[in-house]
C-alpha cells in the first residue's frame, strides 16, 4: 500500500531549564516566525513533515494529534493546500515515515494504525529524514512533537545545521517542562532557524493553535499567519491572539 509507514533512518534514500509561562513561549514562538520569509511559491502547495514521539509514554498525546490534524488541513486548504508526511519513532530502533498525504482523512487513517511503544528518542533520525526529503524536494517546514531528548545533543545540533543549510526550519513543540528537553529543542529551533514553544501537558487547545498556524505558514509563509486571526470565530482569536 501506498501509504505503509517507511524506514525513515538516514539509511532511507538519499539552554536554560523552563522559567517562562506558556504565553510567553508562544510569544517567542510567532516572534521567531515573523522573521522568517515567505514559505512556498506563488500557487505552490506546502510540504510539512509532522513528527512525533511515539514511545509507550506518549499514547495520551497521539491521539490528541490525531484529533488535531485535520486542523492543519483546514487552515491550509484556502491558502494554497498542504502536503503532509508523518513521521514517528518507537522502540529502540524504529523510526518510519508516511507517504505524502494531502486530505486529513488519510493522515488520520494512518495514525490509528500506529500504538505507542515503549522506546528511546529517536530526534537525530528525523532532522536526517527531513533534510533528505527536502534535498530531494523542498520542504517548507518540520514539526517535532515531543517532551524527551535522551541523545547526545551536540549529534542533534549537526543534524539540524545540515538541516538549516537547507533552509528548513523546525518548529519544535515541548509537551511539559523537561529541562534537557528544552535545551536540545531551543538549540535545533535556533540552527534551523525555527521555533520553539512549549504547551502544558494534556492542553489540546495549545498544540492545536501551533498546529494550525504552522499549517498556516507552510502554505501561504507569514502573510498567511498574520491572517489567521482574521478568518476564525472568537474562540479560536483568542488562542492566536496569545501569539502576538
Amino acid at each position: 500500500m501506498a501509504d505503509k509507514p517507511r524506514d525513515a533512518t538516514p539509511a532511507h534514500r538519499a539552554g536554560e531549564p523552563a522559567t517562562t509561562s506558556a504565553r510567553s513561549d508562544i510569544d517567542a514562538f510567532l516572534s521567531k516566525v515573523k522573521s522568517l520569509g515567505p514559505a512556498t511559491g506563488t500557487g505552490g502547495r506546502g510540504r510539512l513533515i509532522f513528527a512525533l514521539d511515539a514511545t509507550m509514554s506518549r499514547q495520551p498525546l497521539w491521539d490528541t494529534a490525531c484529533k488535531l490534524q485535520a486542523d492543519m488541513f483546514r487552515e491550509a486548504a484556502s491558502i494554497g493546500g498542504l502536503d503532509v508526511q508523518l513521521v514517528y519513532y518507537r522502540s529502540l530502533a524504529e523510526c518510519r515515515a508516511s507517504a505524502w498525504v494531502s486530505q486529513a482523512e488519510r493522515l488520520a487513517d494512518l495514525m490509528t494504525r500506529i500504538d505507542c511503544r515503549g522506546g528511546h528518542t529517536q530526534i537525530g533520525k528525523v532532522l536526517s529524514h527531513a533534510r533528505t526529503e527536502s534535498e530531494r524536494r523542498k520542504v517548507q517546514a518540520l514539526v517535532f512533537v515531543g517532551d524527551a531528548m535522551e541523545e547526545k545533543i551536540d549529534d542533534l545540533c549537526q543534524a539540524a545545521g545540515e538541516l538549516g543549510l537547507l533552509g528548513v526550519p523546525a518548529f519544535m513543540f515541548q509537551e511539559g517542562y523537561d529541562a534537557i528537553a528544552e535545551q536540545a529543542f531551543r538549540e535545533i529551533a535556533r540552527l534551523t532557524k525555527g521555533a520553539y514553544c512549549r504547551f502544558d501537558p494534556g492542553a489540546a487547545h495549545e498544540l492545536g493553535a501551533l498546529l494550525r498556524a504552522v499549517a498556516a505558514y507552510a502554505a501561504g509563509g507569514m502573510r498567511a499567519l498574520a491572517d489567521l486571526s482574521a478568518r476564525r470565530d472568537a474562540g479560536a482569536v483568542k488562542l492566536i491572539a496569545q501569539m502576538r
